[in-house]
């Protein structure tokens, strides 16, 4: 009988780390996994341990010169030749630092998304959700912004290879999906939709409306730049506006959509000043969307988030217990705030050296309100449009 929803983790991925005061940190997975299971909202028959990515598998995405080069950069005394290199594939003491084991880690992220993928087109499983995954920046020939291999590329890239099947990308991380736009940019049956922190501000600098494919692609390309100190509905009213007009155009057979939670105004990389309630809205849209275009068929990837305790487990845990349709997500409410936890609370609160939210929801007097309101919302709302008349 198929599964309604499948949670897709290998323990390889918890190594996936560069140093010790990197912002990028595993650790959010463990907190993410306890809250879930103390919101009686997950249990290890929930799991499945995928297989490692194949070097075949990553080919489909990265070049063997590339793939080769992370490899001899994973081993515990690189060469002098694989040293002298690392700085051309972004492997230097950059912001994606090569580090021990590199590649077996990331080889099961990418492992990981393509059996999500796979549990999904398969008919297995009706959704999939892979939190290690969403490595979302890297290129073909180099890394960059945290991310070795793109995992989301991969597991694509299969899916367009063994099923054919159109897929639309969806990206919430506050960071423009710039690896997986560029990886199928000139393909008109992978649509990428991402909304982010403007390049003007923020890496990587690109995902301007003007971005909308090429050749064949033209047009199954949508950026929807936000300015900095963009807000819930301001967000919220962009990114659903454009995505079921996307949809509605594109009618995928398979969303695949990643979860980065650095849009939130807790998150230090970032300037966008939403609060844990678009992580409550927005994957409840996408999977209202893929029941209506694409039969149910969605599988959600993890990506940034940088606030590890007061932000990534609440977001994530959101999303999977939306996949889950688990009904605590529809009771909740801002202004009825529903309290975390007190196992989860007692655990990880002395680890931390402030004060973790109490509640699966900011109050609004957490944030404040920010006082360029009405002119962002205006930008906005002038950028959405602009965005709009280059769907198809």
């Amino acid at each position: 009988m198929k599964r309604k929803t499948v949670y897709i983790f290998h323990e390889q991925a918890l190594n996936y780390k560069f140093h010790d005061t990197h912002p990028f940190r595993q650790e959010r997975l463990n907190m993410t996994h306890d809250l879930m299971r103390a919101a009686g909202a997950w249990s290890d028959d929930d799991m499945i341990r995928p297989a490692t990515a194949s070097i075949e598998d990553i080919a489909r995405v990265h070049t063997m010169e590339y793939i080769q080069a992370v490899r001899e950069l994973s081993e515990p005394s690189p060469s002098e030749d694989a040293l002298q290199k690392a700085e051309k594939f972004g492997l230097d003491e950059g912001d994606t630092p090569f580090f021990v084991n590199m590649h077996d880690s990331t080889a099961a992220i990418v492992g990981g998304s393509i059996e999500a993928c796979e549990q999904v087109m398969s008919g297995k499983a009706a959704r999939a959700v892979h939190l290690a995954g969403g490595l979302h920046h890297a290129m073909s020939n180099k890394a960059g912004g945290f991310c070795v291999y793109n995992d989301a590329s991969c597991a694509i890239a299969a899916i367009r290879e063994k099923y054919d099947a159109r897929v639309l990308y969806v990206d919430t991380d506050v960071h423009h999906g710039d690896g997986v736009q560029w990886s199928f940019y000139t393909d008109p049956d992978v649509f990428t939709f991402s909304i982010h922190e403007t390049g003007k501000f923020l890496f990587p600098g690109t995902g301007f409306v003007h971005e909308r494919g090429d050749g064949e692609g033209f047009g199954a390309c949508l950026n929807m730049p936000v300015e900095p100190y963009t807000e819930d509905e301001s967000w919220m009213e962009c990114f659903s506006e454009l995505l079921e007009q996307a949809v509605s155009k594109f009618k995928p057979d398979i969303i695949v959509s990643q979860h980065g939670c650095d849009a939130h105004a807790y998150d230090p990389l970032a300037h966008v000043y939403c609060s844990m309630d678009i992580y409550r809205r927005m994957p409840l849209l996408i999977r209202q969307l893929a029941d209506a275009y694409c039969d149910g068929r969605w599988v959600a990837l993890g990506g940034g988030g940088y606030d590890i305790w007061r932000v990534v487990p609440r977001a994530w845990t959101l999303l999977w217990m939306t996949a889950v349709e688990h009904p605590l997500v529809e009771r909740l409410s801002a202004d009825d705030p529903e309290p975390l936890p007190e196992a989860w609370l007692e655990k990880w609160q002395p680890m931390y050296v402030g004060r973790l939210p109490t509640t699966w929801l900011d109050r609004p007097q957490d944030l404040g309100v920010m006082p360029r309101r009405e002119e962002i919302t205006k930008k906005n709302r002038q950028t959405k449009e602009l965005a709009r008349l280059y769907l198809p």
